[in-house]
């Protein structure tokens, strides 16, 4: 987590206490003392719990900011985006607060319902906003003084890399927009008048050296196969990867703007999804995953001793997979096949696979093995919904095929996927990029309603018995 959202996160707390206070002194002189009726009533002792609600108020506060997508955006947007956004959780805070705390107190007429509404609502949009908009403010400053850089590294020294950077200059608004150097790929001859940091072989330390934080790929004729493996190289480094459009993109709405004075690049780390639908996704995927896991359990007492009986072994099984950025994890599952049925050369396992054990069969065919991997969403690996994650050496079979698998490593793995409800059981290379197409699909198409049908269509399949 980046310094500049601490700062909004820390600015949007206090802000939230200070609302608190604000707030409490609003109804205590304009409600309570005139409920009292001149009686003696000590100002700190409300006639509901100050301290719990307090302590509830800055923490709904923040937990909304957060599905808002608030914290999840990149701080160079404008000015509009802030505003709107601090508006729109201005008012669902309120809303909650104003149902869930003030709704059953005793008022000296209706009429203060909708006063102390109004005054929440605005005491909490105005500070929230002039505090956010100080941090921005600072932000831009530290830019216009130099001391704010977003490193810009362009892979490519020909004729397109000389148009990339006229079109990277001509913006009004440069949020600290800086070229750094390019990168030459090949023998290709340069023309960039530029400072040239290496070749691509080179360029983990260029990027660890000049703290790159966004790069361009603009090299003169490009094939796509080229293109791929260039973002395969690049994108275990979760920075920003651009690419110009071509004229398929254009023409497609591949390009997604915004910022008006911005050139129109094709941002690879963007995902379809909104940012505060990406918020909801992982709120989401972390309650149903400690609830599924409190939930099973009771039943892993009866899963364990049978697994243990039928083959010698542990109960869970370790497998490394490639995640989010192109980085391994262990995905954990219920060992579902004999000890040591793998030794060498990685399988693909298939329906009637005879390193599958017979209560082993059962728990795939229902899924029940995959189960601990909620555990792997806990941690932030996988979501619920998602691309199936593969072992390297499969993925690499893929990339002959199909060197647009990399496109998969800006979102996370899932445990249920698109792919699978449409393709079944991959068994085969070739079903594994029929499915990996599917989830290019849903990928351009992120949104919490695709989701929800893929969770539905899965829980189909499960209940037939026809484990993926």
């Amino acid at each position: 987590m980046n310094k500049q959202r601490l700062k909004y996160i820390a600015c949007d707390f206090l802000m939230a206490v200070l609302v608190w206070i604000c707030f409490f002194t609003f109804r205590r002189l304009f409600n309570d003392f005139r409920l009292s009726a001149g009686d003696h009533i000590p100002f700190f002792i409300p006639s509901y719990n100050l301290w719990l609600s307090a302590i509830f108020y800055p923490f709904l506060a923040l937990f909304i900011h957060y599905l808002s997508g608030f914290y999840n955006q990149n701080h160079s947007y404008s000015r509009l985006v802030e505003f709107l956004s601090t508006a729109i959780a201005a008012l669902f805070i309120t809303l909650i607060t104003y149902f869930v705390i003030l709704i059953d107190d005793v008022v000296v007429s209706y009429t203060f319902y909708y006063k102390s509404f109004l005054v929440l609502l605005a005491l909490q949009f105005t500070f929230t906003y002039i505090g956010r908009f100080a941090i921005t403010q600072q932000f831009y400053n530290r830019i216009k003084k130099g001391l704010q850089k977003n490193n810009t590294l362009i892979i490519g020294t020909g004729i397109s890399a000389q148009k990339t950077t006229v079109d990277f200059n001509k913006k009004i608004r440069h949020y600290g927009n800086t070229i750094v150097g390019y990168v030459t790929v090949g023998h290709t001859p340069s023309i960039c008048t530029g400072t040239i940091l290496g070749d691509i072989s080179k360029i983990d330390s260029i990027i660890a050296q000049h703290q790159i934080q966004n790069i361009i790929i603009a090299l003169d004729n490009i094939q796509d196969n080229e293109l791929f493996n260039l973002i395969n190289k690049l994108i275990k480094y979760n920075i920003s990867i651009q690419f110009p459009p071509s004229q398929f993109e254009i023409l497609t709405g591949k390009i997604r703007i915004k910022d008006i004075d911005a050139s129109p690049f094709v941002t690879l780390s963007e995902v379809s999804m909104p940012v505060w639908q990406q918020s909801v996704k992982r709120v989401f995927d972390i309650f149903i995953s400690a609830l599924a896991l409190l939930l099973f359990l009771p039943f892993l007492a009866y899963i364990a001793p049978r697994i243990k009986r039928e083959s010698k072994g542990g109960i869970f099984y370790k497998q490394e997979r490639i995640g989010k950025y192109g980085r391994p994890f262990k995905i954990i599952k219920l060992r579902t096949m004999y000890e040591n049925a793998e030794k060498s050369i990685p399988l693909l396992s298939s329906q009637n696979d005879k390193r599958i054990t017979p209560f082993g069969h059962f728990l795939r065919k229902y899924r029940i093995d995959e189960v601990p991997q909620f555990w792997n969403i806990l941690k932030g690996e996988m979501s619920i919904v998602g691309p199936r994650p593969e072992r390297q050496y499969f993925i690499q079979q893929i990339m002959e095929s199909a060197p647009y698998y990399c496109l998969l490593y800006k979102i996370q793995p899932g445990l249920l996927s698109w792919g699978p409800i449409k393709v079944g059981y991959s068994d085969s290379i070739e079903k594994m990029i029929e499915r990996l197409n599917y989830d290019i699909i849903y990928m351009d198409n992120m949104t919490l309603l695709t989701d929800l049908k893929i969770i539905l269509y899965s829980f189909e399949v499960i209940f037939k018995g026809e484990g993926i």
